[in-house]
């Protein structure tokens, strides 16, 4: 048997983590019909199915869960010592992969990632949007962008400066229909633009002024789970929608929508950007950070 070659092994990891081959495929950057033949191939030579296949969905063997168990950690020692090699370079080069919640890739594309990226031209960063925690180690990530608070206790976190803060707003159309709420139990009475988190539940909106603090359940005609959804149903005059400021901004000062309840919507801690202490840094991912701690610094 010929010994299997690190871009079979790669495959193998990136199926596991991503759960199908078309997405696995994106992430490798090759099409699914050569992610696919690489597969069958390993598994050919293996002389065991790693994966099983259907049209709708792939899962690992046993076979395939113990090549998991045992390649994933030797590949990150592979990984960790060719950034060992390429730390020795003056100029920063490779991939910096991030997993971020969706806001919070809006909110660093700008103001940090963009200029990561003209600094250091030999660079490039992969950012994978999910709206659930996972193991940035486990799942092959350099780092991950969290708010403060939801940063696990085992990793080191970096703060990008900026507070977050919650907006309440409504088109003016609407608030000429239905008035405007003037506490936060007055929203009950509202049609509201409820917001569903990734584990199916739905979001309870929080408010705090003078010490006290009130979480109001939503009530409304529509449910959604993303940022420009929520946008597009205020600006139809649908209700009254409860969305991190950063998004909504713009509208406000142009007077598409309306902010009510700003005083019950103090600021609270923001970002982290956060990695694994004993893990070795590359050149690519200390220059990262270097330049989140600047940007922070004058924000």
């Amino acid at each position: 048997m010929e010994q299997a070659n690190l871009k079979e092994l790669e495959a193998v990891i990136a199926i596991a983590r991503r759960g199908t081959f078309r997405a696995a495929a994106i992430d490798l950057g090759m099409s699914t019909t050569a992610l696919s033949h690489t597969i069958g191939r390993l598994e050919a030579e293996l002389g065991v199915r790693l994966f099983n296949r259907t049209t709708r969905s792939v899962s690992l063997t046993d076979a395939g869960r113990l090549f998991v168990q045992q390649v994933a950690p030797s590949l990150q020692d592979l990984y960790a010592a060719l950034d060992s090699v390429r730390a020795q370079r003056e100029t920063p080069s490779g991939t910096i992969r991030i997993n971020a919640a969706p806001f919070a890739a809006r909110a660093i594309i700008s103001p940090l990632v963009l200029e990561f990226l003209r600094r250091y031209p030999d660079m490039n960063v992969d950012i994978v949007t999910e709206g659930k925690m996972v193991d940035i180690v486990k799942d092959g990530f350099d780092l991950g962008v969290r708010v403060a608070g939801l940063v696990p206790s085992d990793m080191i976190a970096v703060s990008l400066g900026r507070p977050q803060r919650h907006a309440v707003v409504g088109s003016p159309e609407y608030f000429e229909r239905h008035g405007k709420p003037v506490v936060p139990p007055d929203l009950l009475s509202h049609r509201c633009i409820r917001v569903r988190l990734p584990d199916g539940s739905l979001f309870r909106w929080r408010f705090e002024k003078d010490g006290e603090q009130v979480q109001i359940d939503a009530r409304g005609p529509i449910s959604l789970d993303e940022a420009s959804l929520t946008r597009t149903a205020v600006l139809e005059s649908a209700g009254i929608a409860y969305i991190f400021e950063q998004d909504i901004f713009p509208d406000i000062e142009a007077g598409r929508v309306v902010r009510v309840l700003e005083d019950w919507t103090p600021p609270y801690p923001g970002l982290c950007l956060y990695y694994p202490g004993r893990r070795h840094l590359s050149a690519g991912v200390r220059a990262f950070l270097e330049l989140a701690r600047e940007l922070a610094r004058v924000s």
